[in-house]
Order: C-alpha cells, then sequence, then structure tokens
C-alpha cells in the first residue's frame, strides 16, 4: 500500500513538472465586427511574448512553418479575399538559409467575411510555429469560433 502510494505521488509530481515545462509563447484572441449588414472583419490576434516570433503567412518553401488559416465551409458566411496582415519583419535566418518574415510582440490578422444570413459563426483552425533566438517549438494548431452578430 505504501509502495502503491509512494507511486502515484511520485508520478503526479513528474507530470506536474512536464506540464510546467511546456512553453506556449503565443496566445491567440479572436474578435469580428460588421461593418455593413452584409459584411464583417474576422480578428485573429496573436500576443507574443518577448523574444519569440511567430511567422508570416508568405514564407517561402524551405523555411518555417507559415501561418495558416482555414476556415470551415458555411453556409452562413463566405470569405471575401484573403487573409490580410500588417508588413512583417524581415531578416534572413541562418537556420533556414533564407529571408523570413515574422511578428514580434502581437500581430492582428484581419479576414473579411460576407454575411448570408442574420448571425454568423466562423468557425476554422490556426497553424502556426514559433521561434526565439535559441530554438524553435513545434508547429501548433489551435481552433477558433468566432461569432459575428
Amino acid at each position: 500500500m505504501k509502495r502503491t502510494l509512494a507511486a502515484a505521488v511520485t508520478l503526479i509530481l513528474f507530470a506536474t513538472q512536464l506540464k510546467a515545462q511546456i512553453l506556449t509563447p503565443v496566445t491567440w484572441s479572436y474578435g469580428a465586427k460588421k461593418i455593413s449588414a452584409t459584411e464583417a472583419v474576422v480578428f485573429l490576434k496573436a500576443t507574443i511574448e518577448d523574444g519569440w516570433h511567430v511567422y508570416s503567412q508568405f514564407v517561402k518553401e524551405g523555411g518555417p512553418i507559415k501561418t495558416s488559416f482555414t476556415f470551415n465551409p458555411s453556409g452562413s458566411y463566405s470569405l471575401i479575399g484573403k487573409t490580410m496582415e500588417p508588413k512583417p519583419i524581415k531578416r534572413m535566418e541562418k537556420v533556414f538559409g533564407m529571408e523570413v518574415g515574422y511578428f514580434e510582440k502581437s500581430v492582428i490578422f484581419q479576414q473579411k467575411i460576407r454575411i448570408k444570413k442574420g448571425q454568423a459563426v466562423i468557425k476554422g483552425t490556426l497553424e502556426y510555429m514559433t521561434c526565439n533566438d535559441q530554438k524553435c517549438l513545434p508547429p501548433s494548431s489551435e481552433q477558433f469560433s468566432i461569432p459575428v452578430k
């Protein structure tokens, strides 16, 4: 019994220690704003910890994983154009052997939509990669659901 209890406590402490080591230098938040009765803009904001960066949507083949957005098809809305981003910082990254565009601190991506019915919920998945000057974390994906009223 004592051995089982000791093993359980050790396992819990080990699991807690592992969870504490998971790095999450990027958090995402979402919003939408109607610009007319039939159009809205969806905002996808990455807040990035100091020293880290997230890559642009427009990274060439052979570079880091670019930020991408997949919007689920819906009868209540349609996309207008492509997802927009501000002008990224550009620099040569030795690890990839190319110039890449990225964002620090925060970035807001915007997607214009046409609303087909009164209200819509924009659902989808985003994928991104984050790096600092020492390492890159594996690509991450996150689902989003953004109500437009």
